[in-house]
């Protein structure tokens, strides 16, 4: 994958199929310590011991449509090629969380990607899940609930026009203030 939002997209989209109902994603980029971290963290069916020392093999999946996922070794794979680190814990029952870290500005690092697409897509698109973004650029940042806005909606659905234009327009311009004009 060319950019670690279709990583962040693809963990993310195996949280919802695990049935989670709440998906926290972090993008957080440290400066000082040349370090962007991702964190992916759900309350959805988690994996056994065995299935997580195998998720990161790319001829290990649970799907039956295929005999390969390439998701999460790749996102793995991407981690360490910029001298960051990847870590998985689960637990039956409780849910997982995947943390990658990146070298900030390592060469090898790919780029983040479109954030605010990536997120404003699972959001629209998983009505059914709620999702708490959070982004942060060292001291700046912000953080999107899906919880608060339905709240705020009273009920209107995420994907009416209206809304799921806000929900982009909310994104784009927060996170182009989180980075202060730096690109991450």
């Amino acid at each position: 994958m060319p950019e670690i939002s279709l990583n962040i997209l693809d963990v993310t989209m195996n949280s919802v199929k695990a049935g989670a109902r709440l998906v926290g994603i972090s993008v957080i980029a440290d400066t000082g310590a040349d370090t962007l971290t991702v964190i992916i963290e759900d309350d959805g069916c988690g994996m056994n011991e065995e299935q997580v020392k195998k998720v990161t093999d790319p001829f290990y999946t649970t799907r039956d449509t295929r005999k390969v996922g390439l998701g999460v070794p790749f996102f793995k794979m991407a981690a360490l090629q910029s001298g960051g680190s990847f870590e998985i814990k689960s637990e039956p029952g409780v849910g997982t969380k995947v943390t990658a870290v990146f070298g900030l500005s390592n060469i090898d690092r790919m780029p983040l990607g479109d954030m605010a697409e990536t997120i404003h897509m699972i959001v629209t698109m998983n009505e059914e899940t709620d999702f708490v973004y959070t982004h942060k650029v060292d001291d700046r940042g912000f953080v999107l609930d899906t919880r608060q806005m339905r709240e705020i909606l009273g009920g209107l659905s995420f994907k009416e026009p209206e809304v799921s234009s806000y929900i982009k327009e909310y994104l784009e311009e927060n996170i182009a203030e989180s980075g202060n004009g730096t690109v991450i």
